[in-house]
């Protein structure tokens, strides 16, 4: 009933087994050496636009709060939008595409998603995000990067704030995507997620079945 402001979105994988495991391990057990191989797998998402995606994207990671960023040392999504380019670069170079991690900040502190309704999740980030830089985004073609797509709360507030900044357009790509919010549309592969990240980290951890996972407007 309410369309995003965003035009696609694409996931790498479903929020489940090897990939929640990793996700995690990065953002909370901070093993910074995840990053690379995660970074190579929102690669792919992101290649998922395919031809249809305009050559060149500002590339943008949704932002944590200063507070959250100085208690982690490290926002994952800026770290794995950096790692992604770098291996597009290689994967597709004739598209030209700019990290900017300071476009969009998050201005004030919000409580954890994790465990709200999708209401509670849109009224949680009301006014939480704004453009620091309305010509850095006017007329551009934005990328939006982030780790996981749950209800699509963030994604939404981030795009709608990009759009009325001023930008042409906004897709979305992130490396996993809940479970509960996968259309029937999606493709399973009937192939896994396998993980180089070394030392064993993720010993244990089940696998995750790789999907490709579009979110249209209007779904």
């Amino acid at each position: 009933m309410a369309p995003p402001s965003y035009v696609e979105a694409v996931s790498y994988g479903v929020y489940e087994g090897a990939m929640r495991g990793a996700i995690h391990a990065l953002k909370y057990d901070r093993i910074r050496a995840l990053a690379r191989p995660l970074g190579a797998r929102l690669a792919e998402a992101i290649e998922q636009l395919g031809d249809g995606a305009p050559r060149e994207m500002l590339v943008v990671p949704v932002p944590l709060h200063r507070g959250r960023m100085a208690e982690r040392g490290f926002n994952q999504a800026r770290v794995l939008a950096k790692e992604a380019v770098k291996v597009l670069s290689v994967t597709r170079p004739e598209w030209k595409l700019e990290v900017s991690p300071m476009a969009l900040v998050r201005q004030r502190s919000t409580e954890s998603q994790s465990g709200l309704t999708p209401r509670q999740r849109r009224q949680n980030l009301r006014g939480a995000f704004f453009v620091s830089d309305a010509a850095m985004v006017r007329g551009r073609h934005i990328l939006l990067v982030d780790d996981i797509l749950t209800t699509g709360a963030t994604a939404r507030a981030c795009s709608r704030i990009l759009v009325e900044a001023g930008a042409a357009s906004v897709r979305v790509a992130t490396l996993a995507r809940a479970q509960r919010r996968v259309p029937q549309m999606m493709r399973d592969d009937r192939k896994f997620i396998r993980l180089s990240i070394g030392e064993g980290a993720l010993q244990g951890v089940a696998p995750a079945k790789t999907v490709t996972v579009h979110a249209v407007q209007g779904t």
